[in-house]
């Protein structure tokens, strides 16, 4: 066997450097991008051998070590996670501002590559810099807080471990039913130790998505379950994009005359023109769409893990007998409330459920009312959208007014991006599906300071349109680095900074609940001298070298979006958001469930806690 000598790190960059996946039948890169922070523990022998493969997968400077991990995963995302991103820190703190994006990626099932330094094998130099020790383990290291995070961990202690490890971490990323992130503990002794590999183990490999394909008992048991139905409803999720189904989706839909609706990760399977699609479902989602969960006796559930805010907490099917069927590539996600479980991949199996089926269509009563109740969310979101004089703060806009001058003025190809706080709800709330695809809410993990960071990853992905990141002005404060490596690297995004004047969102959560106002808006938490400190946001991003402007009035949003497709470089547009009218918050039919104390001080407390826990009474509890 012919052999080669390298450097764990060598082998290691030369093995990712040979990973390849055919995509449209041309064969692409499998890790597409790399982002790295350098340290001691990763710039002398890693780092080194990065730049030696750039010429294959490029490596960007991040500011932060979580935002470039988090740039990672959008770009995985945007990619429909068929390319992969890397993101290499040093070892101690850069390594664990990176366990949020591992949470992420984690979360809403998304490929990921962590590569961090490590603490020394020998032991000989301890304790190293940033080297917290474990008093009762040596071995335990800050890399060891990735474990519960992480699909696939390994720290890797001799040279001849690659060739175990590597293949099955990739494996992890790429097989639907375990995808997540993958994390690689390299010591720094070990990076530079050099062992004799074999040539072949370098070979290009070109890899595939698989399709797992699902019993024919189980369809046939599918079937007969689907057949039986008068008001069956499709759920759509994120595995209909990942799986590339969105066009089986619909055929299905309307061969069958079922009636969809939309996770927020499977936003944008359906064109909203579709007189089957009934909206998005569950708590940030639509009347119309509740109403039919509410009513439906047959849910096919297809790649989705069903979370809270889907579900209503449980609460948005109260058919009580409606049956559940989940298709999906992960047992863990199929099997949940007692449903039946259809194990496959969404394309695959809804094309051999449609087969089976043959000619049977659901009742048109049934897709009529679809059709009704999607024609009075669509008036709703109209009204939400075009606000009248006095529903609002003077001088302020709401979260739906900015997201309708967006829904029109995007062209094709364009992303639109955001994550946490209010805009996740409206932007999924009030959306318009014109094209299939290019929306991106992190609401699995609905991590704060995603939006930038994500918004540098998705414009990576899609170098030749716009990415638009609708971001908070809490969101932004807490990770806007971004900013300037989208201008350092030229990557230039969109991105619409609402400015609430704090945590409005929770603030509200806080006061629906009984709660007095406190520390979540600006004005809760000012000064003793009773000055109230605000941020210049575009005095800000234009000290990162982005171009930008706020506004005086919402009516000079679509002029200054237009000078922002036409910029050279990122731009920034400021936007003051209503936190307080009411008109200023999407709301729809769906209860969630939250913390509620059993034991109040006070009647108002205790009012609002008996109408909260009025809504449990349809809770399924499991089945």
């Amino acid at each position: 066997m012919n052999t080669v000598r390298l450097t764990v790190a060598e082998a290691l960059a030369k093995y990712l450097a040979a990973q390849l996946i055919e995509i449209d039948g041309k064969k692409e890169q499998l890790f597409g991008a790399a982002f790295a922070i350098f340290g001691h523990g990763n710039v002398t022998c890693f780092g080194q051998q990065l730049k030696n493969i750039e010429d294959k997968i490029p490596t960007w400077r991040g500011q932060n070590e979580q935002s470039m991990a988090t740039a990672a995963i959008a770009y995985a995302k945007a990619n429909q996670r068929r390319r992969i991103g890397i993101a290499t820190s040093s070892i101690g703190p850069g390594a664990t501002n990176m366990v949020t994006a591992a949470g992420i990626a984690h979360t809403n099932r998304l490929p990921l590559l962590l590569i961090s330094g490590d603490a020394y094998v020998s032991r000989l130099p301890d304790p190293v810099l940033q080297q917290p020790e474990n008093f009762e383990d040596p071995s335990v290291t800050s890399n060891d807080a990735f474990k519960p995070l992480t699909r696939y961990w390994d720290r890797i202690l001799s040279p001849s471990q690659l060739m175990h490890t590597l293949p099955q971490a990739l494996d992890t990323m790429l097989d639907p039913a375990t995808c997540g992130p993958v994390f690689l503990g390299l010591p720094q002794d070990i990076q530079g130790v050099a062992y004799d590999f074999p040539e072949v183990f370098f070979a290009e490999k070109v890899h595939r998505i698989r399709r797992p394909e699902p019993e024919m008992i189980v369809l046939e048991e599918a079937k007969e379950i689907l057949m039986q139905a008068k008001k069956p409803l499709i759920i759509s999720g994120g595995g209909v994009h990942y799986s590339l189904a969105t066009d089986e989706l619909a055929d299905f839909a309307s061969k069958h005359n079922i009636p969809v609706v939309e996770t927020i990760a499977g936003r944008a399977t359906m064109l909203q023109d579709n007189p089957l699609n009934a909206g998005p479902i569950g708590v940030t989602g639509s009347d119309s769409a509740n109403h039919m969960a509410n009513e439906a006796d047959v849910v096919l559930a297809i790649g989705t893990r069903l979370q809270d805010f889907t579900t209503g907490s449980w609460t948005v099917f109260k058919n009580p007998e409606m049956k559940l069927i989940s298709i999906n590539v992960a047992k863990f996600d199929a099997i949940k409330h007692m449903s039946y479980p259809v194990l496959g991949d969404a394309k695959t199996s809804m094309t051999k459920l449609s087969a089976l089926l043959g000619d049977w269509r659901s009742g048109d009563e049934w897709s009529a009312k679809a059709k009704a109740e999607a024609d009075e969310w669509k008036e709703l979101v109209h009204r939400r959208t075009h606000p009248q004089e006095g529903d609002l703060l003077p001088g302020m806009s709401s979260y739906a007014e900015v997201i309708g001058k967006l829904n029109t003025s995007m062209e094709k190809g364009d992303t639109v991006l955001t994550a946490a706080g209010g805009l996740p709800a409206e932007l999924s709330m009030n959306w318009q599906n014109y094209q299939i695809g290019k929306f991106d809410i992190d609401f699995g993990y609905s991590c704060m300071g995603y939006e930038i960071a994500g918004g540098w990853g998705a414009k990576i992905a899609n170098p030749d349109n716009d990415v638009v990141v609708l971001v908070g002005d809490g969101s932004y404060l807490i990770q806007n680095s971004d900013i300037y490596s989208s201008v350092l690297t030229g990557h230039k995004m969109i991105v619409v900074v609402c400015d609430n004047g704090g945590f409005a969102v929770i603030n509200k959560l806080q006061n629906n609940t009984g709660n007095e106002s406190f520390n979540n808006l600006l004005a809760d938490c000012r000064r003793p001298d009773g000055e109230l400190a605000r941020v210049d946001f575009a005095k800000h991003a234009e000290a990162q070298g982005a171009i930008s402007e706020k506004l005086t009035s919402i009516d000079e949003f679509d002029a200054a979006f237009a000078r922002a497709k036409e910029a050279d470089r990122t731009y920034v547009i400021v936007v003051d958001i209503d936190p307080v009218s009411p008109a200023a918050w999407s709301k729809c039919d769906c209860w969630w469930e939250v913390g509620l104390p059993e034991v109040t001080r006070n009647d108002h407390t205790a009012q609002k806690v008996a109408e909260w826990e009025e809504g449990r009474a349809t809770q399924r509890r499991g089945v």
